[in-house]
């Protein structure tokens, strides 16, 4: 659950923190007093969007910081992603800067906004006061069907995908096969092409670094004589003249080490001279060894010539270096398979038939899960009308079969009764602005239920009902506080007399004249003066006092 919220520059907040309890909490204030401002900051901590805009005019930058109590879904996905774990809870803090940029942090470790979206899910559940009107689209009456099934059922969710990605893969198909049946001659031009290109490539079958091999074998092929030439005089210089260096260095070795019996101090000089003489005899054994392997073949250079000038020009025809042609080579021969394969329509159309087969075996489990849960959602809403002074009412989350599509094989679609004896028609047709209120509460109502997040949020939704209606929505939602933490901005009395716990929200005026907005926690003294407001508007008198009593007390 949310324990304390702290607020700080934000819009026409400077300073706000609240501490939260369980059960049923409201928020209450005259109209643009800033309600809806503590959800927007609670939806910025919770990874929602965030600009310049939000940060108070004046100041450098909006902090906001959230403290939960954790459940055991939100402690495993801290644990996983590291975040670390303090004193039971969770921390996530949300900073925009007056040029709008952002930074977030869960427990004081740098998060991304999408890590506080992917927490907050398991740890708040926010329903907008617009949230009936979406319930007029059947894209989000699809949705939420889809989510009550996710909450009961986890692995329901792979069915969802699994669908959109069966749809995915059997349309690429049919896509690809209309294509090549539209334009058949084109791609068989192309497949031509394709197959004269890795023709030619595969004759001349460069290998991956032939190029650099064969122009070394060329050099060395081409300088032979040369190279012969210069070996053949080192190798007399150093040991086959009349005087040869080695023989020479030999002798004053000889010579050096008799010395050094007479002067010890010639020793280093053999030492350095030596080596020298070992050195030069390596160099002899490998000069001879050199000599017999390099020879004057002037057949094998036409050959590596020819080869040379076969690569270099079908290089310049691809229009690629030598060294590329391998590469080249590979990138043509897989074009060539995707095109063989997409030329063959009898192959495309066996896989087509395949992948909607998959398709609609996926999309039958998913229509039938639906249909389990279509069930009960109507026998709930239903059951939830009553109490809500649409007595006989009736509610119904049909599933009309449509083309198959990435969502599956049906449109879902809320159809009402207002009352008894009336078939149910679709909701945007028959349900006045109240009592489409009073459905959208009853579905959110009964969706929290079912869901695990610890905490409930409800800004405005009781918009369009009033009277006896009012006073059962907060019955409804103070019975929800039983078990979930619920937090609701409301304007009617009838719901905030209902509250565990009230906060008043209000504007006020800085000494440079500047419009905040503070909220207080009343006592019960207190709460009678604003219930009292709210029944009676500006002039409060001791009728709605008593009124405002006698609605705390029930």
């Amino acid at each position: 659950m949310l324990r304390t919220l702290t607020i700080r520059d934000f819009v026409i907040v400077d300073t706000i923190e609240l501490e939260f309890s369980n059960g049923f909490t409201v928020f209450t204030g005259e109209t643009g007093a800033g309600k809806s401002i503590l959800i927007d900051a609670l939806q910025l901590a919770l990874g929602g969007r965030g600009d310049a805009s939000m940060v108070r005019e004046g100041a450098a930058k909006a902090d906001i910081s959230a403290d939960f109590a954790l459940t055991p879904a939100a402690t495993g996905w801290i644990e996983q992603n590291e975040f670390g774990i303090e004193e039971g809870g969770a921390l996530l803090r949300r900073v925009i800067d007056n040029a709008g940029r952002s930074k977030a942090y869960i427990n004081g470790i740098a998060a991304t906004a999408g890590q506080l979206r992917e927490l907050g899910e398991l740890l708040v559940d926010i329903h907008g006061q617009h949230a009936h009107q979406s319930l007029l689209k059947q894209d989000a009456q699809r949705a939420l069907l889809d989510n009550q099934i996710a909450v009961r059922d986890p692995e329901s969710t792979a069915q969802v995908h699994a669908v959109a990605t069966c749809y995915k893969a059997w349309r690429a198909l049919a896509r690809q096969r209309e294509e090549f049946e539209t334009n058949a001659k084109n791609v068989l031009l192309e497949r031509e092409r394709l197959e004269w290109q890795v023709g030619e490539l595969d004759k001349l079958a460069v290998k991956p670094g032939e190029w650099l091999e064969i122009t070394n074998e060329h050099s060395r092929l081409s300088h032979a004589a040369s190279l012969l030439e210069g070996a053949q005089e080192a190798l007399n210089a150093i040991s086959e003249s009349e005087q040869p260096i080695l023989s020479q260095l030999s002798s004053m070795n000889q010579k050096l080490a008799k010395l050094v019996d007479v002067d010890a101090g010639l020793q280093n000089v053999l030492d350095c001279m030596e080596p020298a003489r070992i050195q030069l005899q390596e160099a002899v054994y490998a000069l001879n060894d050199y000599i017999d392997k390099v020879e004057l073949d002037p057949e094998r250079l036409a050959q590596v010539d020819a080869r040379m000038d076969a690569i270099h020009s079908t290089a310049r025809k691809f229009r690629v270096t030598p060294e590329e042609l391998p590469d080249e080579h590979a990138t043509l021969k897989a074009k060539l398979r995707q095109l063989a394969d997409a030329t063959d329509v009898e192959g495309l159309r066996r896989q087509e038939e395949k992948a909607k087969a998959a398709y609609l075996e996926v999309a039958a489990a998913l229509s039938a899960t639906r249909r389990k849960a279509a069930q009960r959602l109507s026998e709930q809403v239903s059951e939830a009308m009553q109490e809500l002074s649409m007595s006989g009412g009736r509610f119904v989350a049909a599933l009309n079969p449509c083309e198959p599509a990435v969502y599956g094989m049906e449109q879902v679609e809320f159809l009402v009764a207002g009352h008894a004896g009336v078939a149910p028609r679709a909701l945007a047709k028959v349900a006045s602005g109240g009592e489409l209120a009073r459905i959208s509460l009853a579905i959110a109502v009964i969706t929290s239920h079912a869901t695990t997040v610890p905490t409930l949020i409800f800004d405005e939704v009781d918009t369009g009902i009033g009277g006896g209606v009012a006073e059962v929505v907060g019955r409804l939602l103070k019975r929800l506080g039983h078990s979930r933490q619920v937090l609701c901005v409301t304007h009617l009395p009838q719901v905030a007399s209902q509250a565990n716990q009230h906060f008043q929200v209000a504007k006020g005026t800085t000494s440079e004249g500047k419009t905040v907005s503070r909220i207080d926690v009343l006592d019960k003294k207190e709460r009678v003066e604003e219930v009292a407001r709210m029944l009676g508007g500006i002039e409060i008198t001791e009728t709605t006092r008593k009124h405002a009593r006698e609605l705390l007390a029930s």
